[in-house]
């Protein structure tokens, strides 16, 4: 007589999961909404999104890219703005080149006294 065969799952390992989840992709979205009385006090929507740097390229979101908190790139491309601001500043208090471009910039309004105060 044969051993008898129970015909159990494949079970897959961690790995096999996370892998499938990087390279497919992973959205968990919901939502919380707390109401009193009919009253909506408090909305929260939930969008997550799990998956490899690839895939987020692939589908567009790759903001990462654009962020200067992030992207030595982005901050590079701000550092170089700011030193041709610095640059046209400081040719127009030496007189050698155009006004700066742009509106006019005007003086702040005067600040107000708060009451009960004294000048």
């Amino acid at each position: 007589m044969e051993p008898r065969r129970t015909l159990q799952p494949a079970s897959a390992s961690l790995i096999d999961i996370l892998d499938r989840v990087l390279d497919k992709g992973l959205v968990v979205a919901g939502d919380i909404r707390i109401s009193l009385a009919n009253i909506e006090l408090i909305s929260i929507r939930i969008r997550l999104l799990v998956c490899s740097i690839d895939k987020a390229q692939e589908i567009g979101m790759d903001w990462w890219r654009r962020d200067s908190f992030l992207s030595s790139g982005a901050a590079e491309d701000e550092a170089a703005a700011l030193r041709a601001r610095v640059d046209e500043l400081e040719r127009q208090v030496l007189g050698e080149g155009p006004p700066l471009s742009g509106p006019p910039r005007s003086a702040p309004p005067p600040r107000r006294r708060q009451p009960g105060t004294r000048r």
